[in-house]
């Protein structure tokens, strides 16, 4: 990217998500997203129009501090699993696409220097074979903003970036999503049966990321002794 386009990037980036962020702010979203209840009677007040509000207001706050718990446990109290399921699958991909795109042209030099030594350490294996290695920290860690940072600082590809983060998340979205209402109440709180699902999603993602890193081993012999080109 030449250095002109870098500086138009940066600014319809920062001009985007500070409109986004007012409009947000304007909108009483900051308040919303306060508590899944609060968020839920908004968006169904809001009618047909609850859709966009639930993509836009995801999209523009879970990058910047907003849990994204929040939009993923309320979706499905709200909407049918499907309706639920899409919806979250939509504002996390746009979410984090927005806090890989801040971190990688906006603020790169400021959000390296606060990545936590526990992301760092992934390094190599980014080098090594990025996507598999997307997949597990989505995985594993699912939609934190330090990891959207930590992926924009790397020198993962976009592209890269985005189908490992889709294909990390859809296991455990389609678990909440599915299941939602098994395991959260009303207001978003866990329910007593909660407990043996969550432990269930937990086994699930880890043996995911235990298959991942199985057949990444098997595959590097192969690759370190085939024939030199």
């Amino acid at each position: 990217m030449t250095p002109e386009r870098l500086r138009l990037t940066r600014f319809a980036l920062v001009v985007g998500i500070a409109s986004a962020l007012a409009l947000a702010y304007h909108l009483g979203a900051f308040a919303a997203v306060s508590d899944p209840r609060g968020l839920s009677r908004t968006l169904l007040e809001m009618g047909g129009w609850g859709y966009l509000a639930f993509i836009v207001a995801y999209t523009t706050l879970q990058p910047f501090g907003v849990p994204g718990t929040v939009f993923i446990v309320a979706a499905p109290l709200i909407w049918p699993w499907q309706t639920a399921f899409a919806l979250s699958m939509v504002g996390t991909m746009c979410a984090s696409v927005v806090g890989f795109s801040f971190a990688r042209f906006v603020a790169r030099d400021w959000v390296s220097a606060r990545i936590p030594a526990r992301f760092r350490k992934y390094d190599e294996a980014l080098e090594r074979n990025a996507f598999r290695t997307v997949v597990l920290l989505r995985l594993i860690f699912w939609m934190p903003q330090v990891l959207h940072s930590f992926f924009g600082v790397s020198k993962v590809r976009f592209s890269t970036h985005f189908w490992g983060s889709l294909l990390g998340y859809l296991p455990p979205l389609f678990v909440v999503s599915y299941l939602g209402a098994e395991i959260f109440d009303a207001g978003g709180h866990l329910q007593p049966r909660a407990l043996p699902i969550l432990g269930a999603l937990l086994a699930a993602s880890l043996l995911s990321a235990l298959l991942v890193r199985h057949f990444e081993r098997r595959r590097r012999p192969a690759h370190a002794s085939g024939p030199s080109r």
